[in-house]
């Protein structure tokens, strides 16, 4: 909930929509609280028998936070409650149980708003799934910190110090505890924008920081006040927190719960309860007479002799009857307004202040405390280093495939080997077992394919929680799984095959643009010197295929005389032509000398 009187509606208009891509690169701390309650719910409206939702959820959308968005989490769990959210943990328990609350706890809490209920332990069923959720966590490798109280708190505390870039949770309040940027909604589908609260946006829109936002929560109400101040809503709270900075917003509120007026310039500053009261004041303001017909200064009288001088200037008349609505713009009607809205303000302030001071245990301290702490964090990072195995020990990491290119951006197809020797039963096989519906998302590549298939591209339209099933490989004796990675946590924890992998695809790189080159040269070397030969004509076969000839023919070849063209060495390759005077009779060939 965090500040109650609808305060995310205030904040919606400054809402932006990110992609997942914001995410990319960037680490967000993680009220795991809030993961729990609100996907339990989801999964138990749509599958009430489900087993374990809790475990179900957080470990894909801790994958789809990881893997397919590309950011760090850092998860963060609830310590022990606050005595001052007590009451609200009551009311939301009785809420989400469908249990009306008993008579008498309402009528305490009516009785002593202010008196802090006994702390009540947690309930053992939100605790089990809290602890099952980190040690699924821990065995995934995630840093999980405690602490002290709200999630939220040391979320927003890690966001202000730099730590984390954003916060990921539903209670407003952690802009109150410091936080900067707030993602309220978010899918893991990769596909729908989320919501994204940055406090730069809601300073420069409505005018609200830090401390101001803690005023406004011990006006309207929040998780550790259900009740507030009787007659404040959100609008009410907003105007009057403006009245002062940011430095000055919390004093001047202890200010008014001591009952002294804070309005008032001059070193004797009075008490509220000696103010006048707001209906004692007489609102009336002496102005100039108006005419009843026009409604500009002047008389009726005076108009219908001489004329109204606004009336002739606007409508060549000498008083022209006034519309409905009319508003006098003269100066001594404007000051009149103007002195009017004054004293009906300082109406309201008097009224809003003597409201405050009779208010018991206002403000309250411990609450303003509880929001401007920066000390939320219990113990360190519980969860251990993160090993080189996968799955409970039993994949360990192989090699790295190739490139695969998803949701628009590019991952490493890994390889992992299943370190205990195992043999999937069924014999040996080299064709990925897949599950019905993610059969589409898995690519199948052999480790022969040619380097232009080292980049694949993949658009699938996976569930709104599961992700990408892995690749199942059986390979004689040994099994292997394929899965997709982000290359930037691929390259810090395995910098050295990262390496190899970044080298080999140079070298595939290099050889693939040298046998582009040759097939550029190739083809430049078909070109004829009036440019490049014609597609439509048929070329001879010697162009293709080179004539060989034995060593003997080559040795009593008659060397190439320069400037000799082509059709003249084929020329000289043919037979003479034959001598048909030979083959004559002697007599014939006598007869034809002599003629």
């Amino acid at each position: 909930m965090g500040v109650g009187g609808s305060f995310w509606d205030l904040l919606k208009p400054y809402a932006r929509q990110e992609g997942p891509g914001y995410l990319r690169g960037r680490r967000v701390a993680v009220d795991l609280s809030f993961w729990i309650v609100s996907h339990s719910t989801a999964i138990r409206a749509r599958s009430p028998h489900a087993r374990r939702p809790h475990v179900r959820n957080t470990f894909f959308r801790t994958l789809s936070l990881f893997a397919k968005m590309g950011a760090f989490p850092v998860f963060v769990v609830d310590g022990e409650p606050s005595p001052l959210k007590s009451q609200a943990r009551a009311a939301r328990f009785f809420r989400g149980s469908g249990v009306d609350p008993p008579a008498s706890s309402s009528a305490e809490a009516e009785g002593d708003a202010s008196a802090p209920a006994p702390v009540k332990a947690r309930n053992a069923m939100f605790t089990r799934c809290v602890k099952d959720c980190v040690e699924l966590l821990t065995n995934l490798g995630m840093p999980v910190l405690w602490a002290k109280g709200e999630a939220e708190a040391l979320c927003a505390q890690l966001n202000n110090e730099g730590q984390v870039d954003a916060c990921i949770t539903s209670d407003s309040d952690a802009f109150l505890f410091g936080a900067k940027t707030v993602i309220k909604v978010m899918r893991s589908n990769c596909k729908e924008p989320f919501e994204c609260y940055n406090i730069a946006d809601i300073e420069s829109g409505i005018g609200l920081k830090r401390k101001q936002m803690v005023a406004m929560a011990l006006l309207i109400g929040s998780d550790h006040d259900l009740h507030g101040v009787p007659g404040f809503g959100v609008e009410t709270a907003l105007r009057f927190v403006r009245l002062f900075d940011e430095d000055q917003i919390l004093d001047k509120l202890h200010e008014i719960g001591k009952g002294i007026y804070p309005f008032l310039e001059g070193f004797d500053k009075a008490h509220v309860d000696d103010l006048p009261s707001p209906s004692t004041q007489s609102p009336s303001v002496a102005r100039s007479p108006h005419c009843s017909h026009c409604g500009h200064p002047g008389s009726k009288k005076n108009h219908s002799k001489t004329g109204c001088n606004y009336c002739l200037v606007d409508s060549l008349e000498f008083c022209m009857e006034k519309p409905a609505g009319f508003v006098c713009e003269c100066p001594s009607c404007e000051k009149a307004r103007d002195l009017k809205a004054q004293r009906r303000h300082e109406n309201w302030q008097i009224k809003v202040c003597k409201r405050l001071a009779a208010e018991t245990n206002f403000p309250n301290e411990e609450i303003i405390k509880l929001y401007l702490s920066d000390d939320n964090l219990d113990r360190e990072m519980a969860s251990s280093p993160c090993k080189s195995l996968l799955l409970c020990d039993q994949y360990e990491f192989h090699s790295i495939q190739r490139i695969k290119i998803k949701y628009g951006h590019s991952y490493y197809l890994v390889k992992w080997k299943r370190a205990t020797g195992g043999i999937v039963s069924g014999g040996a096989s080299h064709k990925p077992e897949l599950d019905g519906e993610s059969r589409a998302e898995v690519v199948v590549l052999d480790d022969d394919e040619e380097e232009e298939e080292a980049t694949v591209n993949i658009e699938s339209s996976d569930s709104l929680d599961e992700p990408d099933l892995p690749q199942v490989l059986r390979d004689d004796d040994q099994v292997f799984l394929l899965t997709d990675e982000d290359i930037q946590l691929v390259n810090a924890a395995f910098p050295n095959d990262a390496w190899r992998f970044q080298e080999a695809q140079r070298l595939k790189d290099a050889k693939s643009r040298s046998r582009k080159s040759k097939l550029s040269l190739a083809e430049s070397m078909l070109e004829t010197p009036k440019g490049p030969r014609p597609s439509g004509v048929q070329l001879s076969i010697k162009e293709f295929y080179r004539s060989k000839k034995a060593a003997g023919d080559e040795a009593g070849k008659k060397p190439v005389v320069e400037g000799e063209t082509s059709s003249s060495r084929a020329g000289s390759r043919r037979s003479p032509p034959v001598d048909l005077t030979k083959r004559m009779p002697k007599s014939l060939r006598r007869r034809l000398l002599f003629d």
